[in-house]
């Protein structure tokens, strides 16, 4: 167990605290949580790349602790009452955000079971939806006001990644050995 994979995984043991902080609207307490979880995601590939610590399982619990962060900070802001409403996010941000990554997920599944191997790589406009998904995190737990603008933002750019990775996928199980 390296450095880097110990910090993915206090990522993955960050998320029940961030929805209890939701839950219970502690907004402050649950952005402190989110700051933290977002530096341990830049700090883990920092490590696992300077210290020369890649492995199967890190490359495999990063992006598992991303998504169970950003999915259970946007299942908590569409289900929790007792939000004001500029931040009482609507049900088809996060039905499109967990639609998109089931598809990849699915995707990637059945590409391994034809292919018997799966080259996984980010793509650009997959890192710029992260980045905007965490941006919308952290603007509904400031109580940004305009919200709704970058949610909306959010869910155009996760449509655009969804169909990137579709892309690149059916590239992967057209190409030729």
């Amino acid at each position: 167990m390296n450095w880097s994979n110990r910090v993915t995984i206090l990522r993955i043991l960050l998320v029940p605290a961030f929805i209890a902080a939701v839950m219970y609207y502690r907004l402050n307490v649950a952005l402190g949580i989110f700051i933290v979880a977002c530096i341990t995601d830049a700090l883990d590939g920092y490590l696992a790349r300077k210290r020369n610590e890649k492995t199967d399982i890190g490359a495999i619990l990063d992006p598992i602790a991303d998504k169970l962060l950003l999915v259970s900070a946007f299942i908590s802001f569409s289900m929790v009452s007792g939000l004001p409403s500029y931040i009482k996010m609507p049900l088809y941000v996060p039905i499109v955000i967990i639609s998109r990554d089931a598809l990849i997920l699915g995707g990637a599944v059945v590409i391994f079971l034809i292919k018997g191997d799966l080259k996984v790589k980010p793509s650009v406009s997959g890192k710029i939806t992260t980045f905007f998904q965490m941006i919308t995190v952290i603007a509904l737990l400031l109580r940004f006001v305009y919200s709704s603008w970058l949610w909306n933002i959010t869910v155009v750019l996760t449509i655009i990644s969804g169909i990137d990775y579709l892309r690149m996928g059916a590239g992967q199980i057209n190409e030729k050995h």
